[in-house]
């Protein structure tokens, strides 16, 4: 249930009052009842002709509604109506806040739709059926709102229980859409088509003929299923009883052309009431369509400039989503590169590094070696004394390096082979230490068995001749 701050607010919407208390008064008026207020506002201030100048000159330039020549009639009596003026003038009508929160999908905004009118508008809202009690047509307006599904399967009752009645085999028929009106006038905005509407009085005595004679017409109904979507809804349903509060329909047969507005409002083109022929509906919903063409063709060409440039933005967004990939492929690439270049430097720089290593570390043992070296030699010279002067007991001994050199040196007949190795490690001729004092002469190899043999003893003495063999 609505509270009566929500009436408050929806009849100052409706209404354009801005003073609160002033509404409260109506309201409370007319026992809080939303409907009967803004029925009341409207039909007094429709009424008085000051009142109805001074709104819409504050809005917009207000022309009666164009309807094609129509007869008022009851069940007793048909009255002719003077036609309206030429030219097509809208209603903007507020829908049921119902119907439009009993959809899935709210019309948001008309797409390519909007306040078109040639002699200008008349606005006025026709009340939030189902807000309020007791909202006449025998009906009761304070039912639950009308879902989706319910909706639907309201529709599609109507269009079968009309096939059943009206359809017959081999006859023609206006193709109702088995859905909600919101969905009906969806689908109409999509298809870039006006919306007709149907309403059926089941009960009315023109009914029956006005179903068989005009709208099962082969031609009309041909007409009607080429250039409209159509949606029929019953009386009897919540949604079609509910729209003909809306249109405000109070003869039947009653229909309707319609296309979406803005704001949950729809714009009303036509209305035709009372019973008519074929050709009359013909040619009626004929001007309506010429008369609109170029807001249709318009609205088409701005949603095919809209698509246009929705693909456009997406083929855009792909040629940069590819330049952006192949972007960041070539940065990876770069990046890859540049890794695997750096790794290739450490690698190098790690082997330079280790080579110096071991070339410090070589030179550094080598280095070691030879001071080594040096100090053996030192001390094997040292080992070996002052060289003798010639005597009985002096043995000259002449050694023969790989090289060709020959070194010469006298020792004490008493000195040991072991005199002999000293003495030539201490020159540091050989770069190995591995090798062999050997006479030719007979050959004798003087080696690690004969090291402590005297040079008499090993009979070197006098004089030897030597020569150094490598092992």
């Amino acid at each position: 249930m609505v509270d009566s701050a929500d009436k408050l607010a929806y009849f100052q919407a409706i209404t354009g009052l801005e003073d609160p208390d002033l509404c409260t008064q109506i309201l409370q008026a007319h026992n809080w009842d939303l409907e009967l207020a803004v029925s009341s506002f409207t039909s007094n201030h429709n009424n008085d002709p000051l009142s109805s100048s001074s709104t819409t000159a504050t809005t917009t330039t207000a022309v009666e509604p164009s309807i094609s020549p129509v007869h008022r009639y009851d069940s007793t009596a048909i009255a002719p109506v003077a036609p309206s003026p030429p030219g097509l003038a809208w209603k903007i009508i507020t829908l049921p806040i119902s119907i439009i929160s009993g959809s899935l999908r709210i019309l948001s905004g008309a797409v390519g739709f909007g306040f078109w009118a040639a002699g200008g508008i008349l606005s006025y809202p026709l009340g939030f059926i189902g807000l309020g009690s007791s909202s006449g047509r025998g009906g009761d307006s304070s039912a639950q709102l009308v879902t989706v599904s319910a909706a639907s399967r309201e529709a599609l009752e109507f269009v079968a229980q009309f096939e059943r009645d009206y359809g017959g085999s081999g006859s023609s028929m206006p193709n109702f859409v088995g859905e909600g009106f919101m969905d009906a006038l969806t689908r109409s905005r999509d298809s870039f088509k006006l919306l007709f509407v149907y309403l059926h009085s089941p009960d009315h005595p023109d009914t029956p003929a006005f179903c068989e004679g005009t709208l099962c017409s082969e031609v009309f109904s041909a007409f009607v299923n080429e250039n409209f979507v159509a949606w029929g809804g019953s009386l009897r349903g919540s949604e079609g009883f509910k729209m003909s509060n809306s249109l405000k329909a109070s003869r039947f047969p009653f229909c309707a052309v319609v296309m979406p507005a803005t704001n949950q409002r729809i714009a009303l083109l036509q209305q035709v009431e009372g019973p008519k022929s074929p050709e009359e509906m013909l040619m009626t919903l004929q001007r309506v369509l010429e008369e609109s063409a170029s807001v249709l063709v318009a609205a088409r060409l701005e949603a095919e400039e809209r698509t246009a440039n929705i693909r456009l933005r997406e083929e855009q967004d792909a040629a940069y989503r590819a330049a952006l990939e192949a972007d960041q492929a070539r940065e990876q690439q770069l990046r890859e590169e540049q890794e695997r270049l750096e790794r290739e430097a450490a690698e190098a720089e790690r082997k330079r590094k280790e080579e110096e290593d071991a070339q410090e570390r070589a030179a550094r043992e080598a280095a070691e070696k030879e001071a080594a070296l040096a100090r053996m030699r030192q001390e094997k010279a040292l080992s070996l004394g002052a060289e003798p002067e010639k005597g009985p007991d002096v043995t000259q001994v002449l050694v023969r390096f790989p090289t060709g050199d020959r070194k010469e040196r006298r020792f004490h007949s008493t000195a040991a082979i072991q005199s002999l190795y000293d003495y030539v490690d201490s020159l540091g001729c050989l770069d190995v230490e591995n090798y062999s004092l050997v006479s030719n002469f007979p050959r004798v190899v003087y080696g690690t068995d004969k090291l402590s043999l005297s040079l008499k003893e090993a009979g070197l003495h006098p004089q030897a001749g030597l020569f150094v063999e490598l092992n």
